[in-house]
């Protein structure tokens, strides 16, 4: 019996609990003696979901280097919102031996039959950032605090409006404010963290008034943005401003969940004659949030054009799935600091959350630049090197 296996076992006795927290996964029949190879001889399948975003770019380079660096050997795929491209590329992994899968899905509930091949061979499987669901054949899940994340980016828009300040406390502003709802793609679970921990800010000040929606549209379904898309994002903005907002009523902020997102909405109010430059238009530029830190985004936000956004450092998600595929290649368990909240539709998959951090202009310096996440002329130019 694998030490893997082993352990399994102990804990089934001497902890139901836990276990059944933990539940089947595709790794969990150790079949896959790795626990005494040189890692040079493991292969690690790492499968992104695209190369359209900064971000996720970041994401597969800093996972790719630090497996290389640890001395694995790693098939790096990106499936460019695919949702076939990816299933191929998983199958293929899984066909060609791959000792361990870290998946970024595409669609969270497209994978099944990959997964069980997966498991059918006793492959372990991270899901990374983006959870998979309806699947037993999960092992771990390495992610930020998504509702935190949520809740970080409704106090952000609330600091923008004057409601609260950065440090937490009251703001002098009173309202009412006009605000509109972005979320993310229905497909991803992490949108519904991220609109569900905003809606928990939000909520309450939009029903005693602070807060007005004047297109009504509070509902994730009706603010959702397939694929997170950018030109999604814009087209809805220029709907909602002309549904809306053609009376003379004024915006003044929107929550966006994504950088990427925040830009198309950036550009279509915009292109309504919104500016900072309130010489030439009675229409200030509405408070807009974001997240990801996306080059493009930071150097708006120096420019005072974008408000915020929520930095969720790469590096240490990269850090912490190498952490997790180390422990299972070894024939243990990673430690989890969360075994109640991600419940993918079968069970809850044992999961491991970082903490995240919002991004105002008077933070890129310290948060971006001192860090060495991006340098200052980065920063001024908005691409990265």
């Amino acid at each position: 019996m694998s030490k893997k296996l082993r352990f399994a076992a102990i804990g089934a006795v001497a902890a139901i609990g836990l276990t059944a927290c933990g539940g089947g996964g595709a790794g969990s029949g150790g079949g896959n003696d790795t626990a005494n190879a040189d890692p040079a001889d493991l292969t690690i399948g790492v499968a992104m979901p695209t190369q359209t975003s900064e971000r996720w770019i970041a994401d597969g380079n800093n996972v790719k280097s630090q497996l290389e660096d640890a001395g694995y050997q790693v098939d790096l795929q990106y499936a460019n919102d695919d949702i076939p491209t990816q299933q191929q590329q998983i199958d293929q992994m899984v066909t060609e031996g791959a000792d361990l899968l870290i998946v970024a899905a595409i669609d969270g509930t497209a994978l099944s039959s990959q997964l069980q091949a997966a498991a059918d061979s006793n492959i372990p499987v991270i899901s990374y950032d983006r959870l998979i669901r309806d699947t037993d054949n999960i092992d771990f899940y390495v992610t930020f605090d998504n509702f935190a994340v949520g809740q970080a980016q409704a106090n952000a828009l609330l600091v923008g409006l004057g409601l609260k300040t950065a440090d937490g406390g009251e703001g002098t502003a009173t309202g009412p404010f006009n605000i509109e709802l972005f979320a993310g793609s229905l497909d991803d679970n992490n949108a519904f963290f991220f609109f569900n921990g905003a809606m928990d800010v939000l909520q309450p000040l939009i029903d005693d008034g602070t807060l007005v929606v004047p297109s009504g549209q509070t509902d994730i379904e009706q603010a959702a943005t397939l694929r997170w898309q950018q030109e999604t994002a814009q087209s809805r903005m220029e709907t909602l401003l002309t549904g809306s907002y053609n009376n003379g009523t004024v915006l003044n902020g929107v929550l966006s969940p994504y950088d990427g997102i925040s830009r198309g909405i950036i550009t279509a109010l915009q292109n309504a004659g919104y500016g900072p430059d309130l010489a030439s238009t009675p229409k200030p530029l509405p408070v807009v949030t974001g997240q990801d830190a996306e080059i493009a985004s930071v150097a708006l936000i120096n420019q005072g054009v974008q408000s915020s956004t929520i930095f969720k450092d790469t590096r240490n998600l990269a850090e912490q799935a190498v952490t997790a595929a180390k422990a299972f290649l070894e024939g243990d368990e990673p430690e989890a600091n969360d075994t109640e909240t991600y419940d993918n539709g079968n069970k809850v998959v044992p999961s491991y959350l970082l903490p995240v951090e919002t991004v105002y202009k008077d933070d890129i310096q310290s948060v971006l630049v001192d860090s060495g996440y991006y340098t200052a002329a980065e920063v001024e130019s908005g691409q990265a090197d």
